[in-house]
C-alpha cells in the first residue's frame, strides 16, 4: 500500500521562531490517523503547514502528497491536488454564502447534488445556506458547515482539527455521522476509505470514525505512533509521558 502523505524531517518557522522540529510521519492511502498531544504541542500548526497556510515557513524537510513533492506549493495548489482541512476556528467569510460554495460543487460534479441536499436536511443546515459563511454560528454549527464543504469538494485527504471539542451531545452525534460519511468514499462500501488526519483531545470522534493509528505530538515534534485505542486509553489513564514510554517499549502498532 502506498502512502498518501509522507512528512520527511520537517522543520517549520513562524514569526522567526521554530515551532515544529524534525517531524516524520506517514499516512498510507485509505487510512485515517489520529493526532494526539497536549495543548501547545504543535498539532494545529502541523495541520496548517500540511495545508499550506501562509505564515508557516518550512525551513527544511519535505511534504510528499500522493507521490508528489508539494513542499513549495501554495495552499491553492495543494487544495487542487486534494488536500483539505476543517478548521476548529475558521474565519467568517463576508459576502460568500454557503449556497454559492455548494452551487460551485454541484457544477463540478452534478451527481452529488441529491446526496448533499439530503445531508443538509438531515443535519439541520438549511437555515445557513443564505448566510455569510460562519457568520454568527456556534462551534457545533461551524463544524457541521465545515464538514459539509469537505463532503461537497470530496478531497483525497481530509483533515479535521478537534471536531469534537466544546460541543453538546446532540451536535456531536451529527458531527460524528458526517465525519463517518466523509471518510467513506462510498457509504455503502465502508472498506473503501478516504484518507485523513484527525486532531482530537477527547477521542469522542473516534467512536464514529475508526482510526487506523495514532501519532503523539510533544514539544513541536511527533514522538511516536501506535494503535489508536491503546494510545488513547493510555493517555486517559496515565498521561502523555506514560503513553510515550509505552510506545517506545513497542506496544503493538496495529
Amino acid at each position: 500500500m502506498k502512502n498518501i502523505l509522507e512528512i520527511q524531517d520537517l522543520n517549520v518557522n513562524v514569526n522567526g521562531e521554530e515551532i515544529l522540529h524534525h517531524i516524520n510521519m506517514e499516512v498510507p492511502e485509505g487510512e485515517v490517523h489520529a493526532l494526539f498531544g497536549p495543548n501547545g504541542s504543535g498539532k494545529t500548526s502541523l495541520m496548517m503547514t500540511i495545508m499550506g497556510f501562509s505564515g508557516y515557513k518550512i525551513t527544511s524537510g519535505k511534504i510528499i502528497f500522493d507521490g508528489e513533492d508539494v513542499t513549495d506549493l501554495d495552499l491553492t495548489e495543494r487544495a487542487r491536488r486534494g488536500i483539505a482541512v476543517a478548521q476548529q476556528r475558521p474565519p467568517t467569510i463576508k459576502g460568500v454564502k454557503l449556497r454559492q460554495v455548494l452551487d460551485y460543487a454541484y457544477a463540478q460534479d452534478p451527481a452529488i447534488e441529491d446526496e448533499l441536499k439530503q445531508l443538509i436536511t438531515d443535519n439541520k443546515l438549511d437555515k445557513f445556506l443564505d448566510r455569510d459563511i460562519n457568520d454568527g454560528l456556534s462551534g457545533g454549527e461551524i463544524r457541521r458547515v465545515e464538514l459539509l464543504q469537505l463532503l461537497a469538494t470530496r478531497p483525497k485527504f481530509a483533515m479535521l482539527d478537534e471536531p469534537d471539542s466544546g460541543i453538546d451531545i446532540e451536535a456531536l452525534e451529527l458531527i460524528g455521522d458526517m465525519a463517518k460519511r466523509l471518510y467513506s468514499v462510498d457509504i455503502s462500501r465502508p472498506a473503501f476509505r478516504r484518507s485523513g488526519l484527525i486532531i482530537t483531545h477527547t477521542g469522542q470522534i473516534l467512536e464514529s470514525v475508526y482510526a487506523d493509528k495514532a501519532h503523539v505530538m510533544m514539544d513541536g515534534t511527533v514522538e511516536g505512533c501506535g494503535n489508536a485505542q491503546i494510545v488513547l486509553d493510555t493517555i486517559c489513564d496515565a498521561g502523555y509521558s506514560q503513553c510515550l514510554t509505552c510506545i517506545k517499549r513497542k506496544v503493538p502498532q496495529s
